[in-house]
């Protein structure tokens, strides 16, 4: 069932609960925010709003963090990219909050204090525990709709994501709706072949994905790059190496090579593996093929006899979903491999990115208007690759049930 959309709300006139996901990188010494792209995806949807009484909710890091801090810096950031003032009050559901709220009028943004500073929001509850917290109940109370523009939060089960739009008539807001639609995509009507691109350290959704993407047809291959092609070379009977096997160990990662292993007998002729890699030995970069990695060196990149074969293999894709580096791409030496498959990702039909780190190396690349889409949220972006239906898009919908 699809989520209610800002158009269905009916919103003119009304108070508006907006949820965002203005989380950004931030100076600790100075409280600057350092990159804006956050702020400047969820700007289409407060202008759609902009015949209501915009109240934002949104958060910046979480307890026990240097970032965690109050959102006078983003009130003011969100300001100057609208072009008009954002009030801002030091408080989530007091006294102030709710006078600021009353004396709102038509077209005014006010954005309320970080809700991550109430104990309640940093919770993972069920929907029906979460619309029974206080913070549910005080902030539904203060306006008559809500909207989730969120992405970056929609695999967080908290009470603000998963509570608020089993109170109030709900609906995604551009950005959700936009994330929605094109990640929907990937799994039907995708150009063909899809191939994706499973890379970085993150080896447990990477697998997650792969096993889901090869089970259901929905990938017509998977190539592996970077800690996850690790994985599955131990996986394939490949000595990758004491510092590479060892950082696997460190995150905690040999269950994985068990789940890599039962991948590749079921669907070995569909996943893609460097045949051979780059690795740091006497301070330079040294390729090796992939049966002959020296002991005592780490794997840091794709070698570049492998990087011309999956460079063809991306060429020949429809779609390309593209999620994590091949290597340490933050060194020069060790970049190629990732710059140059994300050249070729960019040049498809259909190019999706996962966020996180590789949407980071894409605007510094200056190729971000090539790709399809690039995905605000790393984490909700690969929980919805496995096929996993995210925690906010499912109270949207349970809200369109159960408002209309």
């Amino acid at each position: 069932m699809p989520i209610g959309t800002i158009k269905e709300l009916g919103s003119s006139g009304k108070i508006v609960l907006l949820r965002l996901d203005l989380n950004s990188p931030i100076d600790p010494t100075t409280n600057l925010i350092l990159d804006d792209k956050r702020f400047r995806e969820h700007i289409p949807t407060i202008h759609a709003l902009s015949d209501s009484r915009t109240v934002i909710v949104t958060h910046q890091s979480r307890p026990g963090k240097k970032d965690f801090t109050t959102l006078e810096a983003h009130a003011e950031k969100l300001g100057q990219l609208l072009g008009k003032p954002v009030m801002y009050v030091d408080s989530i559901f007091g006294r102030h909050a709710r006078e600021a709220v009353h004396s709102l009028k038509v077209g005014d943004v006010l954005m309320l204090e970080n809700v991550r500073f109430n104990a309640e929001e940093n919770l993972t509850l069920k929907p029906e525990e979460a619309k029974k917290t206080h913070l549910v109940k005080k902030l539904s109370s203060m306006a008559d709709l809500f909207v989730n523009d969120a992405f970056g939060t929609a695999h967080r089960s908290q009470p603000t994501i998963v509570g608020l739009p089993l109170v109030m008539r709900s609906a995604g807001g551009l950005l959700m709706e936009k994330e929605v639609s094109t990640l929907s995509r990937v799994f039907s009507g995708a150009p063909r072949p899809v191939v994706m691109v499973l890379g970085g350290t993150k080896v447990d959704d990477s697998i997650d994905v792969a096993r889901h993407v090869l089970a259901n047809g929905i990938a017509d291959q998977v190539i592996v790059i970077g800690v996850v092609a690790n994985v599955f070379l131990i996986a394939a009977g490949y000595n990758i190496g004491k510092p590479s096997t060892q950082l696997i160990a460190q995150l905690k990662y040999q269950p994985e090579i068990e789940k890599a292993k039962e991948i590749l007998s079921l669907y070995g002729d569909r996943v893609v593996m460097p045949d051979s890699v780059a690795v740091r030995q006497d301070n330079r970069r040294v390729e090796y093929p992939v049966d002959k990695i020296p002991g005592d060196a780490p794997v840091l990149d794709l070698g570049m006899d492998s990087l011309v074969s999956l460079v063809q293999t991306i060429k020949k894709a429809g779609t390309v979903v593209f999620n994590g580096p091949a290597g340490v791409f933050e060194d020069a030496d060790f970049a190629t491999g990732t710059y140059e498959l994300l050249k070729a990702a960019s040049k498809v039909e259909f190019s999706v990115v996962g966020g996180g780190h590789t949407a980071a190396v894409i605007e510094k690349m200056g190729i971000a208007r090539d790709f399809t889409h690039i995905s605000t949220g790393g984490g909700a972006c690969i929980e919805f690759l496995t096929g996993k239906k995210l925690p906010a898009v499912d109270a949207l919908e349970q809200s369109k049930k159960l408002f209309g």
